[in-house]
């Protein structure tokens, strides 16, 4: 048996960003679409569970803890659990990466 939830176009204005939650459909995983004007990311924030990215198109800019590093399309990068991280575009071109957390729902904390 499987489940499909289909894809569905924002409106004007509204995020291009899909969140998923794997709960939704019985899934153990969750993850973040991430669709991201140049300048735009997230708030530095923390899981009790590891995250990992995945780059699919432009520059992201990862702050980790108290360390940063860029990710360009093709790379994965991991942030522990437990530490404060967040992305931010920082190229030119829209910033399209996949966010994956190993829970059936997204669980986080501002930092």
């Amino acid at each position: 048996m499987f489940q499909v939830r289909r894809h569905q176009e924002p409106l004007p204005g509204q995020s291009r960003t899909v969140r998923f939650e794997g709960r939704d459909l019985g899934g153990a995983v969750s993850f973040f679409l991430v669709d991201a004007d140049p300048g735009r990311g997230s708030a530095m924030h923390v899981h009790p569970y590891s995250e990992t990215w995945i780059v699919r198109k432009g520059v992201a800019e990862f702050t980790v803890g108290g360390e940063t590093t860029r990710g360009y399309p093709g790379d994965i990068v991991v942030a522990a659990a437990n530490i404060p991280h967040r992305f931010e575009n920082v190229g030119t071109d829209r910033l399209e990466l996949i966010g994956i957390h190993p829970s059936d729902t997204i669980v986080q904390a501002l930092a």
